[in-house]
């Protein structure tokens, strides 16, 4: 699925009476789509489910249920879903202490470029970042960016064969070197792909 419509929601009166259950039901399946990089910095990946969680949170939190106001939350949230052929995923970078998060985003200028993941032995994926609006400044980087990974048809066939999938980054700043995503994690991304003829 690779958008969302206004039969995929509930009213705001359906959703008050679902709420609790769906949230308990969305916060267990995060779980697999979260990937911590380092003490910091760590990838929210979207799909369906978590946009849906999302758009139906905020409907809630501005009491919209017309029409127009539906679409526009729809047209918003729509781009975050995988289309079957990649990730797409918030990149956040997150420092309790803002003393230190100022000084450590000065030093972290490109992060969200240097962000990898790596099918097996193949080439690496980086992100094409902040397609919507350029987020870092000359001083210093944002904390939340959101990046987009294309996969290969080679890389998703691999993957549904079973390759292990990597991480890591490149950033002189902060550096993560190349470790193994948790198979849960890795089988709810491979689960985003659509898998193409061998």
């Amino acid at each position: 699925m690779t958008h969302l419509t206004r039969d995929d929601l509930w009213s705001l009166e359906e959703y008050a009476s679902k709420r609790a259950d769906f949230r308990a039901e969305v916060m267990a399946h995060k779980k697999t789509r979260q990937l911590a990089l380092g003490d910091y910095a760590r990838l929210y990946f979207e799909d369906a489910t978590t946009v849906r969680y999302q758009i139906q949170e905020m409907l809630r939190i501005e009491r919209v249920f017309e029409s127009e106001g539906i679409e526009e939350e729809l047209s918003a949230y729509n781009p975050l879903i995988p289309d079957g052929h990649n990730w797409k995923a918030t990149f956040m970078i997150e420092i309790p202490d803002p003393v230190q998060r100022a000084v450590r985003l000065g030093e972290m200028i490109g992060i969200e470029d240097q962000v990898w993941l790596q099918v097996g032995d193949m080439d690496r994926n980086v992100p094409i970042a902040d397609e919507d609006l350029d987020r870092t400044t000359a001083d210093k980087t944002a904390s939340v960016h959101f990046l987009r990974f294309e996969v290969t048809p080679e890389q998703i066939n691999a993957l549904k064969d079973g390759a292990p999938l990597f991480a890591g980054i490149d950033h002189p700043g902060y550096p993560v070197d190349r470790y193994t995503v948790p198979p849960a994690i890795r089988d709810s991304l491979t689960a985003d792909l659509v898998l193409t003829e061998h």
